[in-house]
């Protein structure tokens, strides 16, 4: 035997062969099962629509799609906050032929004509506060019709209630499982968003791999608010949600009283997060003044979370909490925690069903053994296509073999539990000694005057790099004092050489902090003091 195939963890085997067949074809036959049980309810409005409404509604979207001329090879661009109609209108444009590519609704003009351009959408669904964002996007591309929320026509933009009262025949769409269901976009920290291919086969499995390992309870509630135009919010929370049987309740953003609102008054049993909010629930005054004791399970993904942090939202809430892994450009979801085994805290669970993973070390490509650190790769079913238009990316993250380079710095133990320890590419380098800013941050995280944080690598002339970190205080914070109470905790290399206070660390949607962001400002800052 190899020394690579001795050292592969292999995930468990799938319960059952995966179905070939299309996102919106699953989902459906699904939800078929509980015509009269709730799909979704709408959090800010109460609005509930079952099943069998969403069923309905799914082929009526995709009707007066066809009618317009949407189908097989058209992209549909969705700009609006979670809401309902979000995933009817994202399932319907697939069941209709064509693929969906969600935007951030937070984008300025500029940043949606880029995405509108590189997905070459024709069609984009939005709600009346950004339809003129919209359309001045539009302008600089092809997009040339629009489908707003609510009932009424809007000048050129048809509504999507007159979508929905379609009675035409269903397309019918093409039933291949290989062409392409969504194109998210990915979060471009180390630059320009790209589109992330993802078919209608590698999202079903993932949907599948993601209900086998977790075992989610027949009629749980999720709290669906993080945002859908992301792999975590639509994959995870949203698709894999319906398919374990539960009811979603969706939340346009996360607002902290709102988002505790619709935990209480909807007795929610599931939500995943991201670690910002786990900061909140773990500390903030006003999570105690809302009955949560619905809730059964509370994970969190997007970014590495220490072991500190999710023991105290889990002593605070009094449910398991655990941490999960993936990227875009899986569909959603690589490794997960079953709360029906051991936990392992500050671990992101375990591979995923029919999934094979390996450490490697990124320097020479050798696999390393059990407990070792190196660059994680994955193979599955669940793999991307590729990036949109672009070879030599996707070429040098698929390997000809099948195998994905994540770009993340982990290790596996013994019993399979896999630990992040930061980014490849953000490694910041001391003398020669590599110095993870996950592993900074979580010992930041402890220290009870900070609220957030977030470790860069600034430039120096005698060691290469030295650690800086940007935090958001609790409170007054002495950055001397900081820095001491640090340097009594970690190696000399790894001693943080300044402290910059901030009102917010800025994240990409899954929840990542923007590393580059920040450098740019701490140049900037340096500049500006005459210290570059």
């Amino acid at each position: 035997m190899s020394n690579t195939a001795s050292r592969i963890v292999e995930g468990p085997a799938l319960a059952r062969a995966l179905p070939s067949t299309t996102v919106p074809q699953f989902i459906r036959e699904a939800i078929r099962h509980r015509p009269d049980g709730l799909a979704m309810i709408d959090a800010p409005t109460g609005r509930t629509i079952t099943c069998a409404a969403l069923d309905q509604q799914i082929g009526r979207v995709a009707a007066g799609l066809a009618a317009q001329g949407f189908g097989s090879g058209d992209t549909l661009l969705i700009c609006s906050p979670n809401s309902p109609e979000w995933v009817v209108v994202a399932l319907g444009a697939m069941a209709a032929g064509g693929r969906v590519s969600g935007a951030n609704p937070g984008y300025t003009v500029a940043e949606l004509a880029q995405q509108l351009r590189d997905s070459k959408a024709r069609f984009a669904f939005t709600v009346p506060p950004l339809l003129d964002t919209v359309r001045r996007a539009a302008e600089q591309t092809g997009c040339e019709h629009f489908i707003v929320a609510g009932v009424a026509e809007a000048g050129d933009a048809l509504s999507l209630g007159g979508l929905l009262a379609s009675t035409g025949p269903e397309p019918l769409a093409p039933a291949d499982p290989d062409t392409l269901a969504l194109l998210p976009f990915s979060s471009g920290t180390t630059g320009l968003p790209k589109g992330v291919m993802l078919t209608h086969r590698a999202i079903v499995a993932n949907v599948c791999q993601i209900v086998q390992g977790s075992e989610w309870p027949q009629g749980m509630v999720s709290l669906a608010f993080l945002p859908m135009f992301h792999a975590m919010g639509f994959v995870l929370t949203t698709l894999s949600g319906l398919t374990a049987g539960g009811t979603l309740v969706t939340l346009p953003r996360f607002e902290p009283e709102a988002f505790l609102s619709a935990i209480a008054s909807q007795r929610v049993t599931h939500v995943i997060a991201v670690p910002p909010v786990m900061q909140f629930l773990a500390g903030h005054p006003m999570v105690g003044t809302f009955d949560l004791s619905s809730l059964q399970l509370v994970g969190s993904g997007g970014a590495p979370m220490g072991a500190a942090l999710e023991d105290r939202v889990c002593a605070r809430l009094k449910c398991p909490t655990v941490q999960g892994y993936g990227m875009t450009e899986v569909g959603a979801v690589l490794t997960l925690v079953d709360t029906r085994g051991a936990l392992r805290p500050g671990s992101v669970g375990q591979v995923v069903p029919g999934t094979q993973a390996r450490v490697v070390d990124p320097a020479t490509g050798r696999d390393l053994p059990r407990g070792e650190a190196g660059e994680l790769w994955f193979r599955g079913p669940q793999l991307f296509a590729g990036y949109l238009g672009n070879p030599q990316s996707t070429a040098a993250t698929l390997t000809a073999d099948g195998w994905i380079r994540t770009g993340d710095i982990g290790r596996i133990d013994a019993d399979g539990f896999v630990f992040i320890t930061d980014r490849l590419k953000e490694l910041i380098k001391v003398n020669g000694e590599s110095v993870a800013p996950a592993e900074l941050e979580a010992l930041l995280m402890t220290h009870p005057a900070i609220a957030d944080a977030a470790v860069i690598g600034r430039p120096d002339e005698y060691t290469g790099e030295l650690p800086v970190a940007w935090v958001v205080p609790r409170s007054e914070l002495d950055a001397e004092a900081l820095k001491a109470w640090f340097a009594e905790r970690v190696a000399s290399h790894k001693r943080l050489a300044d402290v910059v206070p901030v009102d917010t660390i800025p994240r990409n949607p899954a929840g990542k902090p923007l590393r580059r962001v920040l450098r740019a400002r701490d140049a900037e800052r340096m500049e500006s003091a005459g210290m570059s």
